[in-house]
């Protein structure tokens, strides 16, 4: 699914849209070869028989379960997942049939924090946390290319257009003088 461009305002700039890391699909694809591995040997080996085609429909049906339940819906969960960072906030969305999705206004973060395993440093992956005013915090997991993404983020919200703004009353208010 595609991050709809309706969800942003007119003066609203995307900077970069971003999905969980490749490697969140691995175990899924995994997952999904051994259900269609398994189902083409059950249909092979099995014997034709009344109890062999009972046997046959279980297994078949044992299989399809797998593979939905551990290898389908993780691959749409993944492919769902959008992390979409623009000039004035932070976007997270997901859910394949409900779907929830969360704006984190720039000027509101206080702080954000990287956390890499070493297979995450490895692959160049990680989670990120953003906490805002309000007690709120934003775990973004499994971001790919993590460590830039975390300093797009710090240099986002140095450069927030609502602390512009702010600078630009600052500057022009009398009684506060020339900025310094």
């Amino acid at each position: 699914m595609a991050f709809p461009d309706d969800v942003l305002s007119d003066e609203e700039e995307l900077v970069l849209h971003l999905r969980p890391h490749w490697r969140a699909s691995v175990a899924p694809l995994l997952v999904l070869a051994l259900t269609v591995t398994g189902t083409v040997m059950a249909l092979v080996l099995l014997p034709p028989t009344e109890g062999g085609r009972i046997g046959l429909l279980l297994v078949v049906a044992v299989m399809l379960w797998y593979g939905v339940r551990y290898a389908l819906h993780p691959l749409l969960a993944w492919r769902c997942t959008h992390y979409v960072f623009t000039d004035e906030r932070i976007l997270l969305q997901d859910g394949v049939l409900a779907r929830e999705r969360r704006d984190l206004p720039l000027n509101r973060v206080n702080d954000h924090a990287l956390h890499q395993s070493l297979l995450d440093r490895m692959l160049g992956s990680g989670t990120l946390t953003v906490d805002s005013i309000g007690e709120q915090k934003a775990v973004l997991a499994g971001v790919p290319d993590a460590q830039q993404v975390q300093s797009l983020l710090y240099e986002l919200i140095e450069h927030s257009p609502a602390e512009d703004e702010q600078e630009d009353e600052l500057s022009e208010d009398p009684a506060l003088g020339p900025p310094h």
